[in-house]
């Protein structure tokens, strides 16, 4: 995993997060590109909901410290499927994709991650705020219990676990079914969210807040 230092802003490590893998920071690319043997191939329109929910997604990234690769993606969508995507359809399905390829190649890793993500808390409840991107990683970590180890699975743990994988399988295998509601997802907005206060943001009146 990337190591992000937790005295870096959420702001500085997204940049960092972005440089590291190639990604635009502008999120005003028109397609969405997956790496396949080397190459970068348009798979999808970038629409404003997965934009919405890339917003969210990216900071986990950085709070969680995942990484972009298959097994990386699966990660991250085992955590944020364990710890609930709110009113982001997007970030169900996505999630959802990814967790089924990761449970293929490293169920083990997907296990530990989705147990993390049942003890632990992410921003999906309350959106993306700009005000975020001065806290410091640290504090971040602190709010959504990402500094303490990961506990053992429970049975609880295991039991949602399994659903979920039957879940993955079923979209997976699902056709038509899956696509239209990959379509839906990407086009159904969440709603707007009023902007949180933020602990342990550095405030700085002569540096203004990225997007």
């Amino acid at each position: 995993m990337t190591r992000y230092d937790e005295t870096l802003t959420l702001g500085d490590a997204r940049e960092r997060y972005f440089a590291e893998n190639g990604f635009s920071s502008a999120y005003d690319e028109r397609w969405i590109k997956l790496r396949l043997a080397g190459r970068k191939l348009p798979v999808f329109p970038n629409t404003r909901a997965r934009v919405a929910a890339a917003r969210v997604h990216d900071l986990h990234h950085v709070a969680t410290e995942y990484d972009t690769s298959w097994v990386g993606e699966g990660e991250i969508g085992a955590w944020e499927l364990a710890s609930g995507c709110g009113p982001y359809l997007a970030a169900w399905i996505l999630n959802l994709a990814g967790f089924g390829i990761g449970c293929l190649l490293s169920p083990r890793r997907m296990l530990r991650a989705f147990v993390r993500g049942r003890h632990s808390k992410n921003l999906y409840g309350e959106g993306f705020a700009s005000a975020r991107l001065s806290q410091h990683v640290g504090a971040l970590r602190a709010e959504l219990g990402l500094d303490r180890p990961v506990p053992g699975a429970t049975p609880a743990d295991l039991l949602w676990f399994a659903a979920w994988v039957v879940l993955g399988a079923l979209y997976t295998f699902g056709g038509m079914l899956s696509f239209t509601l990959f379509a839906f997802a990407m086009w159904k907005e969440p709603e707007a969210k009023a902007v949180p206060a933020v602990a342990g943001a550095s405030h700085s009146p002569n540096r203004a807040a990225p997007v």
